[in-house]
C-alpha cells in the first residue's frame, strides 16, 4: 500500500503500527521516525502541494484537522477528486481509536487492536498511581512565549496532566488553547512550568524569557522544564513516552523511571 501523511501526528502513528516502509510522501515537519526524513516532502502541514501529492498515486491519504487552516487541504483534495481519511484526535481515547481505524484501513486490524490495548494499559497503570497522590501539584504548560498560548481543558495535556500526578493550570477554560497574559499565569500559582514552544527548536527554548516577565519574582523558586515539543504537542502514541518522562519528573518516587524516548513504543 502506497500511504501519504499530511502531518507529523499522523505520520508518526503509521510508524506505531509498523507502516513507515508504505510511506511514499510526508509533510515538511514530519521528523520521526529517522526514515521518513528521506521521504519526498509534500510542503508544510497548512499548505500542502496537493498536485504532488495526486501524483505520487497513493492508495491511502492520511489528513488532519488537527489546526486551524488544515480545511484548505481537505478542501483541495476534495477539488482534484483525491479520496483520503481525516484522523483529528482530541484526547488519547481518540489517539486509540485512531490506531484501530489505521490498522483496518492497512490490514494490521489484529496488530492495531494489540497496540490499543498496550496503550490504554499504560494510561490506566499511571491513572491507579495518579489516584494514590493526594496533593498535586499544578502545571502551568506553555505552548508559544508571545503572545501566551497554553492548553486548556480539552486538550490531551490536561489528561497527560492528570496521568502524571498533576492539574493543568488551565483546566477550568473550556478550550483546547487558550490565549491568555502573563498575570493570568501567575495568578493560577503553579508549581511547575513546562515549556513546550511550539516550532521551536528544543536548544532554541529559553527560559530567560520567562524569568524576565513582570511578576517572576512571585515564582521563582517554582522549576522550570523545557520539554520536547515531539512528546508534548503531537497528538500521535508519542504522547505515551511524554507522560512518561513527565510523571518520572514529577514523582520519581511513584512512577517508573524514564527510559528513553522511544522505549515504549518499542518495547
Amino acid at each position: 500500500m502506497r500511504i501519504v501523511s499530511l502531518c507529523p501526528s499522523n505520520t508518526e502513528l503509521c510508524a506505531y503500527l509498523g507502516l513507515t516502509d508504505q510511506l511514499v510522501g510526508v509533510d515538511d515537519f514530519s521528523d520521526w521516525p529517522e526514515q521518513v526524513k528521506s521521504l519526498p516532502k509534500l510542503g508544510p502541514d497548512l499548505s500542502i502541494d496537493l498536485n504532488r501529492v495526486k501524483e505520487l498515486e497513493p492508495d491511502l491519504i492520511l489528513a488532519s484537522l488537527s489546526v486551524p487552516g488544515m480545511e484548505k487541504n481537505i478542501e483541495g483534495l476534495d477539488e482534484l477528486g483525491l479520496s483520503y481519511t481525516i484522523l483529528n484526535p482530541n484526547s488519547l481515547d481518540d489517539i486509540c481509536i485512531d490506531i484501530v481505524t489505521l490498522g483496518k484501513l492497512t490490514n494490521k486490524a489484529d496488530e492495531a487492536a494489540s497496540l490499543s490495548d498496550r496503550f490504554k494499559d499504560l494510561m490506566q497503570q499511571y491513572r491507579e498511581i495518579s489516584d494514590q497522590i493526594p496533593d498535586k501539584p499544578v502545571i502551568y504548560w506553555e505552548w508559544w512565549p508571545k503572545p501566551i498560548f497554553t492548553p486548556g481543558k480539552t486538550n490531551w495535556l490536561t489528561e497527560i496532566s492528570e496521568l502524571a500526578g498533576a492539574k493543568n493550570a488551565f483546566r477550568d477554560v473550556e478550550l483546547a488553547s487558550v490565549q491568555t497574559d502573563w498575570p493570568d499565569v501567575v495568578s493560577r500559582k503553579p508549581d511547575h512550568i513546562c515549556l513546550a514552544w511550539v516550532g521551536v527548536r528544543h536548544n532554541k527554548v529559553n527560559p530567560s524569557i520567562v524569568k524576565k516577565r513582570p511578576g517572576w519574582e512571585q515564582l521563582e523558586d517554582r522549576p522550570i522544564h523545557v520539554l520536547e515539543e515531539w512528546l508534548y504537542c503531537r497528538p500521535s502514541p508519542r504522547l505515551l513516552t511524554g507522560l512518561v518522562k513527565l510523571a518520572a519528573i514529577l514523582h520519581p518516587d511513584r512512577y517508573p523511571s524514564f527510559e528513553g524516548e522511544d522505549a515504549f513504543l518499542q518495547s
